[in-house]
């Protein structure tokens, strides 16, 4: 079977191992992470690997996936290949961060090792659930082409829905994820901190966040962004968003520059 390292053991890559262990598309062999005691850890809830403490420790392998914070990819690159040769092999090597492309493993590539990144969009807040949720997750393969053919039976094995992304593309593809998923949050604290200040009972704020958020996602799903807008700008009634951004400007002034940022982002999708 296909030997596979794991450099991390966060979320994500204790997801795909656990996933690709399960169903025998890699033998997990050697996981490196920050404290040994991690890596122990984390080869004890994946069922699978061998907890290293270095990566001189670490044995050959046919892949090797990188699965450490974006800031580190470049350092863990130059690190892995200080311990090895150039040599008539050519491992596989990926990370896995949707705003970086191949060239942060460059160090590796100048060894002669195949190159690439995988970036699945998906929130993985906790392991078991990312496992259990990923079925279907659409999934960025960007590199070595010889490389993106090996990882795309990979994870269409574990429900992956794989598509191309050209290197130069990265940062703007991981921006729209940015836009879907991480700014629904602050957006959604922003509007409980409007509401406590005039006076919504605090008690009410979970169901207001549950109804409100629950309806936006079906409409979007059923209707398309376009079709689900509503308010003032989908009606196109650009005097009550000055009205209401001139309000959100004196209580808050980030909130004030958000609110008239995404008003003319949400008349232009109205067609207004």
């Amino acid at each position: 079977m296909t030997t596979l390292n794991l450099i991390g053991a966060g979320r994500v890559g204790r997801t795909l191992a656990t996933l690709w262990a399960r169903h025998g598309v890699f033998e997990i062999q050697d996981v490196l992470a920050s404290r040994l005691a991690s890596a122990r850890e984390a080869c004890t809830a994946m069922g699978a690997g061998t907890a290293v403490g270095s990566l001189q420790a670490m044995r050959p392998a046919d892949v090797w996936m990188v699965a450490v914070q974006d800031a580190r990819i470049a350092e863990v690159a130059r690190a892995l290949a200080a311990t090895q040769a150039s040599g008539a092999t050519r491992p596989i090597v990926f990370h896995c961060s949707g705003a970086q492309n191949a060239g942060s493993l460059q160090p590796l590539a100048n060894l002669g090792w195949r190159t690439a990144s995988a970036h699945c969009i998906l929130s993985f807040t906790q392991v078991e659930a990312a496992v259990q949720q990923f079925a279907g997750t659409a999934c960025a393969l960007e590199g070595d082409a010889t490389v993106c053919a090996v990882l795309e039976p990979a994870f269409q094995t574990i429900g992956g829905q794989c598509f191309r992304v050209a290197g130069e593309d990265k940062v703007l593809y991981h921006a729209a994820a940015v836009f879907a998923t991480n700014f629904l949050p602050v957006l959604q604290s922003v509007a409980e901190a409007a509401w406590t200040r005039t006076g919504v009972p605090t008690h009410l704020l979970p169901q207001l966040r549950a109804n409100l958020l629950r309806n936006a996602v079906d409409n979007i799903t059923r209707l398309g962004p376009a079709g689900a807008l509503t308010g003032p700008a989908a009606r196109g009634d650009v005097a009550a968003i000055e009205r209401q951004a001139a309000v959100v400007q004196a209580w808050d002034a980030p909130s004030g520059e958000a609110y008239q940022a995404l008003s003319a982002l949400a008349l232009r999708l109205a067609g207004h």
